[in-house]
């Protein structure tokens, strides 16, 4: 696998802990990632686990900090994903790698999109900007949730700012 593929796999799987954590998708999640990480060693698995519960606490606590939290909880998961690949064989990273398409795209399917924290929307002149989620192409298949949306502001004639979640169809 080329690194620029492998670090992004690591990058979406160590956001994927941060999407996952607090959702109805988490028990099922927390599992797989540790016996992705346990590969087969009971302990090993129970120490993820752990790991992961922390994860999940620290990010579901809230509070001033928790858009750093995220922040720091998935860099600190995407490095222990890349350091999880990286100290694999050709073989075994190629089905590590099918494994974490896999997982995420489960986790895609249970929780949707998220943001949270966003800046500000502004649309000028005509244009349109959306600070959160644009989705596009009729219903979605998956549930959407924006926290903490920064600002909208449109101005001019036919401009267009959202804050929060629009459907375009």
């Amino acid at each position: 696998m080329l690194f620029e593929a492998m670090t992004a796999l690591a990058a979406a799987s160590g956001s994927a802990v941060v999407q996952a954590a607090g959702t109805d998708a988490w028990n099922g999640f927390r599992k797989r990632v540790a016996a992705l990480f346990g590969r087969g060693d009971a302990q090993r698995e129970a120490a993820e686990l752990e790991r992961l519960d922390h994860t999940a606490q620290v990010l579901t606590a809230g509070g001033a900090e928790a858009v750093a939290q995220r922040a720091r909880q998935e860099g600190a998961w995407q490095a222990r994903f890349e350091t999880l690949l990286e100290g694999l064989g050709e073989a075994e990273r190629e089905e590590m790698a099918a494994e974490l398409r896999s997982l995420l795209e489960s986790v895609a399917k249970a929780t949707g999109d998220s943001v949270s924290g966003t800046g500000k929307a502004t649309a000028r002149e005509g244009g349109t900007a959306v600070s959160g989620i644009k989705r596009t192409g009729g219903a979605p298949d998956a549930p959407a949730q924006a926290s903490r949306t920064g600002d909208a502001e449109a101005t001019g004639a036919g401009s267009s700012a959202v804050s929060g979640i629009v459907h375009d169809s």
